[in-house]
């Protein structure tokens, strides 16, 4: 080696020497990117004194920043639980059953005020010093605030302007500006519409507090609140949300308008065409097609052996998440199916699925317009007429009880297949039209099982949903099938995620552990003509309501959770229509015989063989 090639060699020390240097300027250049990476967030008021960010942090403050591009965050999760009773803090509570914990939108209070389960926070006093505060534990972008009034059917307590503060340490604390003065936000001008107000710019801190200003004049500081907001990297990393999951199965998490529910329909049966079906059983109010995917291996014909299923949902048009299941329901057998999903493969070969996942589409609308925290608790419920599709069935439960009554010591009444009274057929009745057509579904159909799914509720109520006794508003009033009935509902609550865990937050004044998350229908609230009981007394049918979560109208971000709360339960009770005897009645030359009564001893209630 020459000496010109050895001079421009360096040693091992040599290099290491400039791998120092050369870091440590990188370093010093990163140090300076952050920062004006703070400056830049101080500037946006994004950061207010947060101790734990240090210059290092250069990820976490990116994170920051670039999270603060998007201003609407989604709920914390006031309503659906997430938070919980520990986080909310008020100044002061005028009894426990109105404290902080119940500051929550859309909770409902109980049937007697004056207990544990009230409609709301309501201060201890009335005075521009009291407030009530969420605990985030962890630096959150705080966008907006959304307040009601209180929940009462004799009070009227509402809060009309507040301001709003943010803190880091809960000590110290900043008032949102409106320029150089704190800025007031407009609150309610009644109890039950939600209000929405975003903040001006958003804002970064572990605590928020809200501070009525003015009220009612006739009525008392109460607020119902949801915190809209995106939790972000925690610095100390000490901290991760209760219950976060996310899913593992490649499905369409979004609220579906009419539109897009349609168009979601057509792509699963062009993904699985020998499989599934889609039809219509009617019309809305609004002309809206009621549709229907039916799912089996020979779709569109009904296979003598084989059960026949239903899942329905969306009678009342504002409890959407049970429609968002049943999407969700047929892009997954679809996708199973076709991955040759054993389990999946087999209930689809041994029975027919049908699946209606908006019976009250004119509702939906109403509800989806305003999105899924404005619309209150009952914007949407009922169809386009008014009518409560829930409970505007035949009240055929009056007629058998009277006469079972009447009757009694003299001869056995027909206690299945009741028909439907005249009264009920004419055209001035006040039947919906959506429910003229469920009914229409199931004389067309031999359902065996079936489930309604509702919400605002976590349970699975079974039959009688209707009181025998009169004058009596609640009572335990079982079916002749009652310990089949009690089985089917405990299959879907006990596979639940959450329904039978004895330490879950009540939805709002009902705690059905006591049963392991069912309930009889009547011993909870008597409803006559329900379609529980009208499926029971008229068709062949057990049909039971599933409340599947405690918000009816969850944000889109809360859906993959959801589903994963109740994917494995709407396959297993899908599962129990195979459960029992089933078979085939045969005259003398093997001919099966049509609407021959089956009697079981010991069970006052009959069954008829199908056409």
């Amino acid at each position: 080696m020459d000496d010109t090639v050895k001079k421009c060699l360096l040693s091992a020390e040599e290099v290491q020497t400039i791998k120092k240097k050369v870091q440590k300027v990188e370093k010093h250049q990163e140090r300076q990117d952050n920062k004006l990476l703070m400056l830049q967030m101080e500037k946006s008021n994004l950061i207010l004194g947060f101790r734990g960010l240090r210059e290092e942090d250069g990820d976490i403050l990116r994170d920051i920043l670039s999270t603060a591009k998007t201003i609407r965050c989604p709920p914390l999760g006031l309503e659906t639980l997430k938070i919980s009773d520990f986080q909310l803090h008020a100044s002061t509570v005028k009894r426990y059953g109105l404290g902080a914990h119940r500051a929550r939108l859309n909770i409902q209070a109980g049937v007697n005020e004056n207990d544990f389960y009230d409609g709301a926070w309501c201060a201890g006093r009335n005075d521009p010093y009291q407030w009530i505060e969420l605990d985030a534990r962890r630096l959150t972008k705080f966008t907006g605030v959304i307040t009601q009034g209180r929940n009462s059917l004799w009070l009227s307590d509402w809060v009309t302007s507040y301001k709003v503060m943010v803190s880091n340490d809960s000590h110290t604390w900043i008032t949102v500006k409106n320029g150089s003065g704190d800025m007031i936000f407009e609150g309610n001008d009644e109890k039950e519409i939600p209000v929405l107000n975003e903040l001006p710019v958003p804002l970064v801190a572990r605590y928020i507090r809200i501070n009525p200003r003015t009220w009612y004049e006739e009525g008392s500081i109460c607020m119902r609140l949801e915190i809209l907001g995106c939790p972000l990297p925690d610095p100390n990393n000490y901290y991760h949300r209760r219950n976060e999951m996310m899913t593992t199965d490649n499905l369409d998490f979004k609220h579906h308008n009419y539109k897009e529910m349609r168009q979601l329909m057509k792509v699963v049966n062009e993904m699985c065409p020998n499989i599934t079906r889609i039809y219509n059983i009617g019309k809305s109010h609004q002309g809206l097609k009621l549709y229907a995917v039916e799912i089996s291996d020979n779709p569109g014909e009904h296979e003598v052996g084989e059960p026949e299923f239903r899942y329905m949902a969306g009678a009342h048009g504002n409890e959407v998440l049970g429609r968002e299941l049943l999407l969700l329901l047929m892009q997954f057998m679809c996708q199973e199916y076709l991955a040759g999903n054993s389990r999946i493969v087999r209930l689809i070969e041994d029975t027919r699925i049908h699946l209606l996942p908006s019976i009250n589409p004119d509702g939906y609308e109403k509800a989806y317009e305003v999105g899924s925290e404005l619309g209150g608790w009952s914007l949407g419920r009922w169809t386009e007429d008014g009518i409560d599709i829930n409970n505007n069935f035949p009240d055929l439960n009056t007629l058998l009880w009277e006469a079972e009554d009447r009757w009694k010591l003299q001869r056995k009444v027909p206690n299945h297949h009741i028909l439907i009274p005249d009264w009920y057929l004419s055209e001035n009745a006040t039947v919906a039209v959506e429910t003229r057509a469920v009914i229409a579904w199931m004389g067309k159909n031999p359902f065996v099982l079936g489930g309604n799914l509702q919400g605002g509720e976590l349970v699975v109520a079974y039959p009688y949903d209707m009181v025998r006794s009169t004058w009596k508003t609640q009572e335990h009033t079982p079916t002749p099938d009652d310990h089949v009935f009690r089985w089917l509902a405990y299959s879907y609550a006990s596979t639940h995620r959450l329904m039978t865990d004895a330490w879950r937050r009540v939805c709002h004044t009902e705690d059905f552990q006591k049963e392991d998350g069912t309930v009889n229908g009547a011993s909870w609230h008597t409803v006559a003509g329900s379609i529980n009981d009208f499926s029971y007394l008229h068709t062949n049918c057990f049909e039971l309501s599933i409340y599947v979560g405690c918000d009816k109208y969850p944000h889109e971000s809360e859906l993959p959770e959801e589903w994963e709360n109740n994917r494995e339960s709407l396959i297993v009770f899908m599962e129990q229509v195979h459960r029992g005897i089933k078979g085939i009645v045969r005259d003398l030359h093997g001919k099966g015989i049509p609407n021959a009564i089956i009697s079981v001893e010991g069970v006052n209630h009959d069954i008829r063989t199908g056409n």
